[in-house]
């Protein structure tokens, strides 16, 4: 499988140029489109899917148009476009998802076979990593989730962005009594995919031994925003699922969610996957969609989605179904429980994040910023970037340091060896007056 893709990623650098480096052995769905475009013959059968896709998600298609649509994927075999995956938190996320989901119509919603986001082998073993190294340390005595805050805080970019999720799911809505859902699931989203898991992951699964802290943990993610609705009424799990069916990304993450946290007896974990470090990730990207979870309880790691299967009538067992996959998954149950059997990793102990991203997150950000970033707060930003472009050399980072340096005494006028206009090359007026003054008593002598 690993040299398919190794083969098809060859194959689509040799049709498109590529736009960002890309893993080894991932087909980048934005690319895969752009390839298959360029073959007349290709970009006519895509474009039926398209159309295929679009009609499927309004309503059920027609006899007819079934034909038609299965006409055109059994025609259709450009393998980059049929294999193609895309990156969680990428600058075009949501567009690769619909090319992704444009040629997969006939794929159930409770498919189990595949997740449309790649997760190569290297993240996979640094996500266990991480969660054995958590798993390892113990702060007897401690409010953990409290610790772990504070860790978040300590770290500048988990807590500017924890602050911002947390103001925009706190915040009223204009002439409402209540939070702007949208906003708030969007800055919660931009949390979990921007700070290290290292800090994420400790705050939402921070082990607790008392309802305080379990009471904190509850709240992490501001569920009175992001989870219940504002009436207290659960809606139906499968009007839920519905509308999450109908958006790409709330479908992706819960397939990926799906996939990556199926149950099984084979391995201690409880996970089919071996490890249950990435049912947490797949966990954690369904937070900040209409299918969020969290926990019911301060007092217990069972976790839910805010809805019930009351007048499912003939669909009875299909709600039960989705209920299940958190109430009754023991993947998702042992995954919590180890990455809660102990603290998070504690400040002291933690190598601190480097002071700048890399140049391929930097794009991301910088993207994703400019998509994201408020109207008022344009001149803030203008203002900081030109201070970035006046102490860095070719302004190619974004972030602002922890600690923005200030002009000092022995910075004030050096320009790179150039000598400040301002600056006098000829002696001081003071050492003239003096001399003229000492000449004049010398000659009255």
């Amino acid at each position: 499988m690993l040299l398919l893709g190794i083969l098809l990623n060859i194959f689509i650098r040799g049709v498109v140029p590529s736009l960002s480096p890309l893993p080894l052995g991932f087909v980048d769905c934005v690319e895969a489109e752009r390839g298959c475009k360029e073959d007349p013959r290709c970009k006519e059968l895509y474009m039926t899917l398209e159309y295929c896709a679009s009609e499927e998600a309004l309503a059920p298609l027609g006899n007819k148009a079934s034909i038609e649509c299965l006409e055109a994927l059994s025609g259709l075999h450009y393998l980059p476009l049929l294999a193609c995956k895309c990156q969680r938190g990428a600058r075009r996320e949501e567009h690769c998802l619909k090319v992704y989901w444009s040629i997969r119509i006939l794929q159930g919603y409770d498919d189990f076979e595949g997740s449309p986001y790649e997760d190569s082998p290297v993240e996979s073993s640094r996500m266990a990593s991480l969660v054995a190294a958590a798993s390892s340390l113990l702060l007897d005595g401690q409010n953990v989730c409290l610790k772990a805050a504070q860790d978040c805080g300590l770290y500048e970019k988990c807590g500017s962005l924890r602050s911002e999720y947390v103001l925009a799911c706190t915040k009223h809505a204009p002439g409402s009594d209540h939070c702007n859902r949208q906003k708030c699931h969007r800055a919660l989203r931009r949390f979990l995919e921007r700070v290290p898991e290292e800090y994420s992951l400790g705050l939402l699964f921070c082990p607790c031994t008392d309802k305080l802290c379990g009471e904190r943990r509850r709240k992490t993610i501001v569920p009175s925003c992001s989870y219940q609705e504002r009436d207290w009424i659960q809606p139906n799990c499968l009007l839920l699922q519905s509308f999450c069916r109908r958006d790409h990304l709330c479908r992706s993450r819960l397939a990926d969610f799906q996939y990556n946290c199926q149950p099984s007896g084979k391995f201690p974990s409880g996970c089919i996957r071996e490890t249950g470090a990435v049912c947490l990730k797949s966990y954690a990207g369904l937070i900040g969609t209409i299918m969020t979870p969290n926990y019911v309880s301060n007092s217990t790691v069972d976790v839910d989605l805010w809805c019930n299967c009351e007048g499912s009538g003939n669909q009875w067992q299909d709600c039960l179904r989705i209920q299940h996959m958190f109430t009754n998954n023991a993947c998702l149950e042992n995954s919590i429980g180890t990455m809660g059997s102990s603290s998070p990793r504690p400040v002291e102990s933690t190598f601190p994040p480097p002071s700048r991203p890399s140049p391929l997150d930097q794009q991301n950000e910088l993207s994703n910023n400019a998509q994201d970033e408020l109207s008022n707060n344009a001149v803030q930003q203008s203002e900081e970037e030109e201070d970035m472009e006046e102490e860095e050399e070719g302004g190619q980072f974004d972030v602002i340091p922890l600690y923005a340096e200030k002009a000092t005494v022995s910075n004030l006028g050096s320009g790179g060896g150039e000598v400040s206009p301002r600056l006098s090359i000829g002696p001081p007026p003071s050492l003239l007056l003096l001399l003229l003054l000492l000449s004049a008593s010398l000659s009255w002598g």
